[in-house]
């Protein structure tokens, strides 16, 4: 029969790993809807990796430097994640407009509409960070 203090951890470790698991499995059921294919044949995922594999060759040093530090906020664990889908949407902006090089324009642009709302606060102090104007880009915050 359990008593004391053993009872207590046993109990709170039960909780511990429940939350855990509700937690990982949580993230690992979005990641399986990011893959499922939607109506055109292709996942969310494969049109990113689509848009960043047919604009790489518009990619400068510069413009991967400031995606870097654009990424930069983002924990490291979650890092590659969010420069994935930041760069699919520089690349299909780029892409539909068939422009010559990514320019600061694209990246801004990009940027702000794969951020998701909750996060603009945290893209605003970035932005301001790097002295960068957001008064053009304001009706891409609504």
């Amino acid at each position: 029969m359990l008593e004391g203090w053993f009872l207590w951890f046993i109990l709170v470790w039960i909780v511990v790993l429940v939350t855990l698991f509700a937690i990982g499995g949580f993230f690992m059921f979005r990641k399986f809807l990011k893959r499922m294919p939607k109506q055109d044949g292709k996942s969310d995922l494969d049109w990113e990796e689509h848009y960043v594999r047919e604009s790489r060759h518009l990619w400068q040093d510069r413009e991967l430097s400031l995606l870097e530090d654009l990424v930069s906020p983002v924990p490291e664990l979650f890092r590659d994640i969010a420069r994935q889908k930041i760069a699919g949407k520089i690349g299909e902006l780029a892409l539909k407009e068939q422009a010559n090089s990514i320019d600061l324009d694209l990246i801004i642009r990009g940027y702000i509409t794969a951020t998701p709302k909750r996060d603009h606060k945290f893209l605003r102090k970035k932005m301001d960070d790097l002295n960068i104007d957001l008064n053009p880009y304001e009706d891409l915050f609504a």
